[in-house]
């Protein structure tokens, strides 16, 4: 790839194609984890699934989710950023190939997981690449764009889903239309791998191993002379008083910011917003709503997802991390609520729809794109790749739990669906989103505007919320 040389501010556009390159981690992961909306309802018939193996078709493959985040944080750290997205991306075509041809559902749950070991993988190590190769100014925006990139990834595969349902008849989708659904996932993974090719490594991992020329050469191509050799020793003196150890995370003055991490990684699940994105076609259906129109649904669910992520992209920086995130929370809340009583009291579909996609749009807009920006920021240079995946983690195994018990809360003989009428998972992740607006307002500090290195300073002198 060519490219001018950098002049002394740098260049936006070299910064915007490598963080869009390292974001299609991010379209792999949406597109991977929700290919499963569209596939369920047949796998369900084809397998003869009961309720708890229909969540485990669905949930499996986040279980490879928690194995791939425990093994990012190890790869980011001593092997690069950039190689363990190519490890990602290998994983992602492996498993495409594999989940189109199953015989037994063991053989399709298996290569689920390895789908999402690199899912996994590609969820931390995506917004960590980003983060480190962005001038703080835009880093916000930037990281967003990894959101925007799943969210895209899930919106085209919801577009496949619908053109590969409509190519047959019932029973064809039965027994054929499942596994074109997964190996379609095999020309977005070969993309990856060879734009991979052009992007490279992360600066300060770079001067983490020492080779400081090299970091330097990215960094004046990132944001001019004057702003290498400024971050470049910034870097630095970071690293020099930093120790890798990830027991370090629990010394006194790093608590906070893993406790933060943490609560918000799980919240973000428990919240719900993955119920929507790998079963809402099967919520749909519940309704009365047909295959073809369900899907159709689901593709409105998308749409709204992108467009309000475009709006959270421009607005992190601008407005910052916790205004966005406690008025998203609130407003998911209140549409949960509403679901919940529309379930309850057997209203019509059209209202379940309208109240689905206001809580699509104020997740869009908030909790899902700025989870990452915050997750992103908050750790040490050296040990950012293991503090990040131990966050991403439970991350991962709150969003099994919730897909796992979802079926089964909703599952005809459930008691909750006798004393609800399908409406308790809504009221349930409803209080979920007014926990995560007291975290937010109590424990997350404002990062708008700081640098990696300011923030590691604010966690050390105690600066509460700014």
């Amino acid at each position: 790839m060519h490219f001018s040389a950098p002049s002394d501010h740098g260049s936006r556009a070299y910064v915007t194609l490598v963080c869009c390159i390292a974001a299609l981690g991010g379209l792999l992961f949406g597109y991977d984890t929700a290919v499963i909306n569209g596939a369920i309802g047949f796998l369900e018939t084809h397998f003869a699934l009961t309720a708890a193996m229909k969540g485990w078709a669905a949930s499996s493959a986040l279980l490879g989710c928690v194995l791939g985040v425990s093994l990012a944080g190890p790869f980011s750290d001593r092997l690069g950023r950039k190689k363990t997205l190519v490890l990602a991306g290998a994983l992602f075509l492996v498993s495409s190939v594999g989940t189109a041809l199953p015989r037994t559902l063991a053989e399709l749950v298996a290569f689920r997981m390895v789908a999402g070991v690199g899912v996994g993988i590609a969820s931390m190590a995506s917004p960590l690449y980003i983060a480190e190769i962005a001038p703080a100014a835009v880093r916000g925006r930037m990281v967003s764009v990894n959101q925007f990139a799943i969210i895209s990834g899930m919106l085209v595969i919801y577009f496949v889903n619908y053109a590969i349902a409509r190519a047959g008849d019932p029973a064809w989708r039965v027994s054929q239309a499942w596994r074109w659904m997964f190996a379609s996932g095999i020309v977005p993974a070969l993309l990856f791998l060879g734009l991979l090719l052009l992007a490279p490594e992360s600066p300060r991992w770079l001067i983490q191993q020492g080779r400081r020329d090299q970091a330097r050469r990215v960094l004046e191509r990132v944001g001019g002379a004057r702003f290498a050799a400024a971050e470049s020793e910034a870097i630095l003196v970071t690293l020099a008083r930093e120790s890798g150890l990830l027991r370090r995370l629990f010394e006194p003055g790093l608590r906070r910011p893993l406790a933060i991490g943490v609560a918000l990684a799980v919240l973000q699940q428990v919240t719900g917003i993955n119920v929507f994105l790998y079963f809402g076609a099967e919520i749909f259906k519940q309704l009365g709503t047909q295959v073809d129109l369900a899907l159709l649904q689901q593709i409105a669910v998308g749409s709204v997802n992108l467009l309000f992520t475009v709006v959270a992209m421009g607005a992190v920086d601008r407005l910052g991390r916790r205004p966005l995130m406690m008025v998203g929370a609130a407003g998911m809340g209140v549409c949960l609520v509403a679901m919940g009583c529309t379930a309850q009291c057997g209203e019509v579909a059209g209202w379940m729809v309208a109240f689905v996609l206001g809580y699509i749009a104020c997740f869009a807009l908030s909790v899902g794109p700025v989870t990452w920006v915050i997750l992103s920021e908050i750790f040490p240079t050296r040990i950012r790749g293991r503090a990040l995946s131990l966050a991403t983690f439970w991350l991962w195994t709150a969003n099994f739990i919730v897909s796992q018990t979802f079926p089964m809360m909703e599952a005809p003989e459930s008691w909750l669906v006798h004393l609800f009428h399908h409406g308790f998972p809504f009221y349930l992740y409803g209080v979920f989103c007014g926990v995560l607006v007291v975290v937010v307002w109590r424990w997350v500090p404002e990062t708008k505007g700081k640098s990696l290195e300011q923030i590691e300073q604010l966690w050390g002198i105690g600066v509460g919320p700014q």
